[in-house]
């Protein structure tokens, strides 16, 4: 389960690499797989030196505050079929206000759960679900 102050992998590749739960979106405490969250950036992936400049840089920054969609966490979740599945991290995708994914690529595995949810989006451009 995702709460607030929660540091998560961002598997996409908008730019940012780990980002930190601010709320949870909804009448929830807790969010699980599927779940929206809003989040802050905390560290970028692969930082550029301050002085270049780049054509296609990243499309988040350190502090931005987004959208995103729990795609894997640490906690056992139950499937109706009666299998468990847990995963190694807690990971995210982020989203715009729309719901569209903001990077064009996933790294990783997914959970099954989103189907369920209506992110197909986010299945489609997944190498894997689990």
């Amino acid at each position: 389960m995702i709460q607030l102050k929660t540091i998560l992998n961002c598997i996409d590749n908008s730019g940012a690499a780990l980002v930190e739960c601010a709320i949870v979106v909804g009448q929830k405490r807790h969010a699980s797989i599927g779940d929206r969250i809003v989040v802050v950036v905390q560290e970028q992936r692969g930082a550029h030196a301050e002085g270049m400049a780049s054509s296609s840089g990243p499309k988040v920054k350190r502090g931005d505050i987004r959208h995103a969609i729990v795609v894997r966490t640490r906690q056992p979740v139950q499937r109706r079929d009666g299998s468990v599945i847990r995963f190694a991290d807690n990971a995210c995708v982020l989203i715009n206000k729309a719901g569209d994914p903001i990077g064009s690529r996933i790294s990783g595995v997914v959970g099954q759960e989103l189907r369920k949810k209506k992110w197909s989006k986010i299945l489609s451009m997944a190498p894997m679900q689990a």
